[in-house]
C-alpha cells in the first residue's frame, strides 16, 4: 500500500510495520495491549498517511452513534434570531469537533408532544447518544423519559433536584445579585423586569432572586411574563412605563427583549430609563446606545455541557459542574435615575 494510492485503513497499517490488525487498533485506540514503542510507531505512521477512523465502523464497534441530539422548543425560522442559542450550539459544534461526533439538531415548535415523539424515536432507531435539555419545566417530565429510554442527558439548570451530577448549573441568585446591585447603584428604585414564560424553571428562579435582591436594596419590581421576543419587549415596556411613570429602569429576560423595550422608549422619547438584559450579544452592542447586558459565556457553557455529556458517556466523572460565572458589561443604557427619582 503506497501513501495516497486509495483509503488507509488498518489492515494496510499492519501490512506496512509488520504487526497483526490487533495490536495497531489497540495502538490508534489508545487501549492496552501494546508497548508505548509500537504504539508511537503506529500513530506515526497513520499521521503520515493521514489516516482516519471509520466514523460507522468505530460507532459499529462501540454499539454508539457517535451523534449527540438536541431538540429545541423553537419555531426553526426564528432560532437565527436568537443569539443565545446560536452561540451555545457553536460551543457544542466546537467540543464535538475535537472528539470528531456529530450534532443532530431537531427544532419542533412549541409542541411538547414532538420533542417527547422526537427523544422516543431517536431511541428506537439509536440515532443519538445522548442528548442536551433546554428550558426545564416545573414537574418536567424529559428526565424521567430519558431514564426510561436509557439515554445519556445534561440539563442546563440552576438546581439539580430533577438530575443529580448531570445538570450544568446556573446561580440564577448571584446573575440577578449583579444585575439588580448595578441597577441600584445608579439610584433606581422601581423598576420594570420583563421575563421569560413563566412555567419554566429558570425564569421563577429569576424573579424570585431580583425580588429578594431589590428588596434589601431599596429596589421595587414590576414582572412581566413574555415570550422572549423583540415585539413582547416593545409592547410590554409601552404598557407599563405608560402606566406607572414612576419606573425608571428595565430589567430584561434575553437581548431580544432589551431591544424591544428599548425601541418603545425610544418612541416614547424616554432617554432616562435604564436597560439591562440578562444575555449579551451582538445586538447589545450595536446602535447609538448600546445596551449594558451580562456576558453568560454562551459558547464557553455549550463546550461545557457537550463535555460533561461526552464523560457521562464514557463513564469518566466531571469535575466542574458550574457554568462560567458570569460578568456585567456596562454600556450607555447605564443611566442614572433622574433626581425627583431617588428621594
Amino acid at each position: 500500500m503506497s501513501n495516497g494510492a486509495g483509503r488507509v485503513t488498518i489492515a494496510g497499517l499492519a501490512d506496512r510495520l509488520g504487526l497483526s490488525k490487533a495490536s495497531v487498533s489497540y495502538a490508534l485506540n489508545g487501549q492496552p495491549g501494546v508497548s508505548d514503542e509500537t504504539r508511537e510507531r503506529v500513530l506515526a505512521l497513520a499521521e503520515q498517511l493521514g489516516w482516519h477512523p471509520s466514523s460507522s465502523a468505530r460507532a459499529l464497534s462501540r454499539s454508539r452513534s457517535d451523534t449527540i441530539g438536541i431538540v429545541l422548543r423553537r419555531d426553526p425560522s426564528l432560532l437565527g434570531a436568537e443569539p443565545y442559542y446560536m452561540s451555545l450550539l457553536a460551543g457544542v459544534e466546537s467540543e464535538l469537533s475535537v472528539t470528531g461526533q456529530s450534532l443532530l439538531l431537531r427544532m419542533v415548535g412549541a409542541d411538547a408532544g414532538q420533542e417527547v415523539a422526537a427523544y422516543r424515536r431517536w431511541s428506537a432507531e439509536a440515532r443519538v447518544d445522548g442528548v442536551m435539555l433546554f428550558d426545564l419545566t416545573f414537574d418536567d417530565p424529559r428526565p424521567a423519559l430519558l431514564e426510561e429510554l436509557g439515554l445519556a442527558y445534561v440539563l442546563h439548570g440552576n438546581r439539580e433536584t430533577l438530575a443529580p451530577g448531570k445538570v450544568l448549573l446556573y446561580d440564577a441568585r448571584a446573575d440577578a445579585a449583579v444585575l439588580v446591585r448595578h441597577l441600584a447603584s445608579l439610584g433606581h428604585r422601581r423598576a420594570l423586569h420583563i421575563a421569560g414564560p413563566a412555567g419554566f424553571e429558570h425564569e421563577a428562579d429569576r424573579r424570585d432572586a431580583v425580588a429578594a435582591t431589590g428588596r434589601a436594596l431599596g429596589l421595587e419590581f414590576v414582572f412581566a411574563a413574555s415570550d422572549y421576543s423583540m415585539d413582547a419587549g416593545e409592547r410590554i415596556a409601552a404598557e407599563a412605563l405608560a402606566a406607572d411613570p414612576a419606573i425608571t429602569a428595565v430589567l430584561t429576560s434575553n437581548d431580544l427583549l432589551a431591544l424591544g423595550a428599548q425601541a418603545a422608549l425610544n418612541r416614547a422619547g424616554r432617554d432616562d430609563v435604564a436597560i439591562a438584559s440578562w444575555d449579551d450579544s451582538l445586538l447589545c452592542r450595536l446602535g447609538t446606545r448600546p445596551i449594558t447586558a451580562l456576558d453568560r459565556s454562551p459558547e464557553e457553557q455549550g463546550r461545557r455541557s457537550t463535555r460533561m455529556l461526552l464523560d457521562q458517556l464514557a463513564g469518566t466523572p466531571t469535575a466542574d459542574r458550574r457554568a462560567r460565572e458570569s460578568r456585567l458589561v456596562p454600556r450607555a443604557t447605564s443611566i442614572p435615575a433622574p433626581a425627583a427619582a431617588t428621594r
